[in-house]
């Protein structure tokens, strides 16, 4: 069984910072891609960012790129969303999902297991 848990989000003021974290089981996540995508309200999910399996390249929506760095710890099996210089406009329900897809990182359908989400909120 494969369960992704996010944790870290929380209030903060824009210019702050946050890290979020998703913590995997059921799954190696060095072998997978693991992707970072949010969902704000009255909007479709949107993609965050990615950090590929088959090359460990991470790329970044524009929208966050300079911003937000994705890391991994295999020792943990989890993959980290650092988030600097936050914005209001970064309020969101952040999710981590997994996939095994090789062709493909920003496409939501293409992760087979998702986390429950956690609630970032940016205030100005």
């Amino acid at each position: 069984q494969v369960q992704l848990v996010e944790s870290g989000g929380g209030l903060v003021q824009a210019g702050g910072s946050l890290r979020l974290s998703c913590a995997a089981s059921g799954r190696t996540i060095s072998t997978y891609t693991m992707g970072w995508f949010r969902q704000a309200p009255g909007k479709e999910r949107e993609f965050v960012g990615a950090i590929r399996r088959s090359s460990d390249s991470t790329p970044y929506a524009d929208s966050v790129k300079g911003r937000f760095t994705i890391s991994r710890d295999n020792a943990k099996n989890t993959v980290y969303l650092h988030m600097n210089s936050l914005k209001p406009e970064d309020t969101a329900i952040y999710f981590c999902a997994l996939s095994s897809a090789t062709w493909t990182y920003d496409w939501a359908a293409a992760y087979e297991y998702w986390g429950q989400g956690t609630q970032v909120t940016v205030s100005s």
